[in-house]
């Protein structure tokens, strides 16, 4: 996979649907993925810098403006902790030859919405009733 030229995304999207995950295409999501576990990963250090720096000490009011910014860097820095996982995730995938296929049915995910969301696990189908079976969980839960 190393050797092969990176293909564009119209390039991707114009395969035949016999290509699917073939070794140019998952050389193409690799490349996304290494692309955005970087970026992610430089945004979270940003982030946990934003976090252990200690902020000038003002009055009350600035105290609590202060603690509510830290709030929102930590539920941030956990978020892209999440996608860094996520993004791992999908490049083990890839190694295993598992990528691009739903983990529920084994049907093909689909390259558009592997382009939306790189690390899908799931065809949209699938991702609907799992949400679905979710909110009527949900649902159930509270109406105990």
């Amino acid at each position: 996979m190393n050797n092969l030229r990176i293909l564009t995304e119209e390039e991707l999207l114009a395969m035949p649907q016999s290509s699917y995950m073939n070794a140019e295409q998952l050389a193409f999501f690799k490349q996304l993925l290494k692309t955005q576990r970087e970026e992610v990963t430089e945004h979270l250090q940003t982030l946990r810098q934003d976090i252990i720096t200690p902020a000038e000490q003002g009055d009350e009011t600035d105290k609590a403006t202060l603690e509510e910014e830290k709030a929102l860097l930590l539920r941030q820095a956990d978020r892209e902790t999440k996608l860094l996982k996520k993004i791992d995730d999908a490049l083990e995938r890839i190694e295993s030859g598992d990528y691009g296929y739903c983990e529920e049915t084994g049907e093909p995910i689909g390259l558009r919405r592997l382009l939306l969301r790189p690390t899908a696990e799931l065809t949209l189908e699938a991702k609907q009733l799992q949400e679905e079976q979710e909110h009527h969980y949900a649902k159930q839960r509270m109406n105990y």
